[in-house]
């Protein structure tokens, strides 16, 4: 790395750290404030924002980049909205900083409970999705972290144009400026830097593909909140609502196909397979959907091709998903365990022993009972915006948002007490 990029970010990791000191003073009214400024700004500037984005589309296009991918990077007037309302979400929810809970007083007279405090300075690595640089400066701000931004070269031009707006209303708000900072330069050496920035990054929030996370897993020497991959299962039990299957499925999968929160993989309990297999591959089938199949399903559908081992275990982003029949409740349960990326699955089923079982045997980030993969989002569980969803098993897991952004300390309240 040459000494002017680490100059650079040291500097960046610098200019966080102070800014977020100062942001632990700030009180909720003002930081709202703030984030109703960005999302004015992000309206007012919509137009800016689509011509920002439209250089990205193109460079993407040309570089041959496939659909999934240019839908993951566009920002239309839809979208830019939806950021807009994102941010005016964050700023409805209850503030967590400084909340006190679990204040209890112990024989000393002394008493003891916990407060929520900010993480500190979050680096976020993200690629293609401009959006989340709108989602993670709101929830940063909101929750007192400052945050270090690092979108991909192919949304360059997008993220800076949103940035700029983000860092506007701050000033305009009277908050530090730094508390949203952007890197802009493309060089892949800069995520290297600040991944291993021990001193300035107390997180490191990753969204992106395989490559980048699992660098990140690899090389990063400061803590990590993240997920590999998704490889979301649907499970047809004995006992499902055949309309319910239907429609949990096929929008599982074709809602939208490049998202984590898409369903790869259906399984369907063997009882099932005369009534539901072939309407389901069906309504699959008509929204283009590739059906890789298990050998005893595969004579079932026509159009369908042999699945390999490795298809039940790919997070596809595309128009494929898996399917498999199994035996029994159990049998699923053995395949998820075996090829989940533990991010999100979802059982289809009257039976409410089975429904319990699933939601207790089941190691993954979400699980579901009777609903679509798909509402495994920050913003469809009430959480106003999400930074990304992790599947760790410390401090955090499935979407992360406002209170996921904090932790707790130990508070002891006293009137001269002493110890004897």
């Amino acid at each position: 790395m040459s000494e002017d990029l680490q100059s650079l970010m040291n500097h960046t990791g610098q200019r966080a750290r102070q800014a977020q000191r100062r942001a632990l003073a700030l009180e909720p009214g003002r930081k709202n404030d703030a984030l109703y400024l960005m999302a004015e700004f992000l309206r007012r500037d919509a137009d800016d924002l689509s011509r920002a984005n439209r250089k990205d589309l193109r460079n993407a296009e040309q570089a041959g980049r496939d659909d999934a991918f240019i839908d993951r990077l566009r920002l239309d007037e839809k979208r830019i909205e939806s950021m807009a309302q994102g941010l005016e979400e964050i700023a409805a929810l209850p503030d967590p900083v400084g909340e006190i809970t679990d204040l209890k007083t112990r024989p000393s007279g002394i008493q003891v409970g916990h407060m929520r405090m900010p993480l500190g300075v979050i680096a976020m690595i993200y690629e293609s999705r401009p959006n989340v640089t709108a989602d993670a400066a709101g929830l940063c701000v909101k929750s007192g972290n400052a945050v270090i931004l690092r979108g991909g070269s192919e949304s360059l031009h997008s993220n800076m144009a949103i940035a700029e707006r983000l860092r506007a209303a701050l000033g305009k708000a009277g908050l530090p400026l730094d508390l949203v900072q952007y890197v802009h330069t493309a060089d892949r050496e800069a995520v290297g830097a600040l991944i291993r920035m021990d001193e300035f990054v107390d997180v490191v929030i990753p969204r992106g593909g395989k490559g980048l996370l699992a660098r990140i897993r690899e090389e990063a020497t400061v803590p990590v909140i993240m997920h590999l991959d998704g490889n979301c299962h649907v499970y047809v039990d004995k006992d499902a609502d055949p309309k319910k299957a239907l429609q949990v499925v096929v929008n599982a999968k074709t809602q939208r196909l490049g998202t984590c929160n898409t369903a790869e993989s259906l399984l369907i309990h063997r009882a099932r397979v005369g009534d539901l297999l072939q309407p389901i591959a069906q309504a699959l089938q008509e929204k283009d959907v590739e059906i890789r199949a298990c050998a005893e399903s595969l004579p079932l559908i026509p159009g369908a091709v042999a699945a390999s081992e490795e298809d039940y275990g790919t997070e596809y982003l595309a128009a494929i998903i898996s399917l498999k029949i199994v035996d029994d409740l159990d049998a699923a349960l053995a395949h998820i365990s075996q090829y989940s990326s533990q991010h999100t699955e979802s059982i289809i089923t009257e039976n409410y022993s089975n429904a319990r079982r699933f939601l207790r045997e089941v190691d993954s980030s979400s699980v579901m009972v009777n609903a679509s993969t798909r509402f495994a989002d920050g913003f469809e569980y009430g959480l106003g915006a999400e930074i990304g969803i992790s599947t760790n098993r410390l401090h955090v897991r499935g979407p992360v948002g406002l209170e996921g952004l904090t932790l707790q300390k130990w508070i002891v309240l006293g009137d001269g007490h002493i110890r004897s």
